[in-house]
């Protein structure tokens, strides 16, 4: 008797198509029990079949078979990039995943990542809380929040986002199902975002599948003497690319046209705002730690490959600092500040 006749009783004729697809997916599971389950959590089913199934995730050579979901799916049309990175993330790499996810959700790009604490759950809450879309790919069942420490998180991505998973409703999480599930995360993704990672990083498995699949991958650089950014500078040095705001990846990941060159220019999306000409230059050379004008007069001649004075450089960092893209702090130092 086939698993659908023997459901005939429990479960309506509509529901009864999905009963045989996960038969199919899931051999030597508890059928009948896992999508009673579903049906009592809101969980739905998608295979690789389906008109439904992500298609960015259909052209990944490994792709899964079937996602077990509950929430919402990425929009199609949309980009979005996997923001990843430790677990135990330092103060700066908390404050610049908070910077990035609330800057791509407010440029209308959908954020993926693990779920995990530290950057992954850190990036994701700052891309809801700034009514951006997120999913959380799990290394579990759907029906488990883990880590349990980011249970709010979890909540909220079912409510405003969503939440995936290659395994079936009651996997437990266990160590040898996250490796295969970051695949997925890559797979969802236009571009990759490492914001930290040590030189031996979980994270940097999520890095080379993206690779293979074709997916751009870029790195915030850090302190050469930082154990959590050994990883990003490493992946710098064998070319990933560069950021050091989000206004450079969007740039680049939106397809914003070049500056002319000449005056300030800005333009936006949503409500982001890039700047063009030598204001973005400079933008581009300072730091979320206080440099000195000379600090930035030389990483400014040694990026953009020509001079400046620094009766120039003071006037356009003091504009910056005006219009509330920088801040000064002391005599001469000067910072950046993300303006929301």
């Amino acid at each position: 008797m086939t698993v659908s006749g023997a459901l005939a009783g429990k479960v309506s004729e509509r529901y009864a198509k999905k009963v045989a697809q996960m038969s199919e997916f899931t051999r030597g599971y508890d059928v009948p029990g896992v999508y009673g389950r579903m049906r009592e959590r809101g969980i739905f089913l998608v295979t690789e079949n389906e008109p439904q199934f992500p298609e960015r995730l259909s052209r990944i050579p490994d792709k899964p078979y079937v996602l077990y979901c509950a929430g919402k799916l990425p929009q199609e049309g949309k980009k979005a990039v996997a923001l990843i990175g430790a677990r135990d993330c330092t103060s700066y790499g908390r404050y610049m995943a908070e910077q990035f996810g609330a800057a791509f959700a407010r440029a209308g790009v959908q954020v993926i990542s693990g779920m995990a604490r530290g950057i992954d759950g850190v990036g994701q809450s700052a891309a809801l809380q700034e009514g951006g879309y997120s999913l959380g790919v799990l290394g579990c069942g759907v029906d488990f929040c883990y880590p349990r420490e980011n249970r709010e998180l979890y909540e909220r991505l079912i409510g405003d986002g969503g939440v995936c998973s290659e395994y079936p409703p009651g996997t437990e999480p266990r160590a040898l199902l996250f490796p295969p599930r970051n695949r997925i995360i890559s797979g969802f993704c236009d571009a990759v975002l490492v914001v930290e990672a040590r030189e031996r990083s979980g994270t940097l498995i999520t890095v080379d599948m993206a690779l293979e699949q074709g997916r751009d991958v870029y790195a915030l650089p850090g302190r050469a003497t930082d154990p959590l950014s050994g990883g990003c500078n490493r992946l710098i040095r064998q070319g990933a690319g560069l950021v050091s705001s989000p206004e450079e990846l969007l740039r680049e990941l939106l397809e914003e046209s070049p500056g002319n060159g000449g005056g300030r220019k800005k333009e936006t999306q949503g409500s982001l705002v890039f700047l063009e000409g030598l204001a973005g230059e400079l933008l581009s050379v300072l730091d979320f730690n206080p440099l000195p004008a000379q600090e930035l007069q030389r990483r400014y001649e040694e990026a953009y490959k020509r001079p400046i004075a620094l009766p120039v450089l003071f006037k356009e960092l003091l504009e910056l600092c005006a219009c509330g893209h920088a801040g000064q702090v002391g005599g001469g130092y000067f910072m950046r500040v993300m303006k929301t």
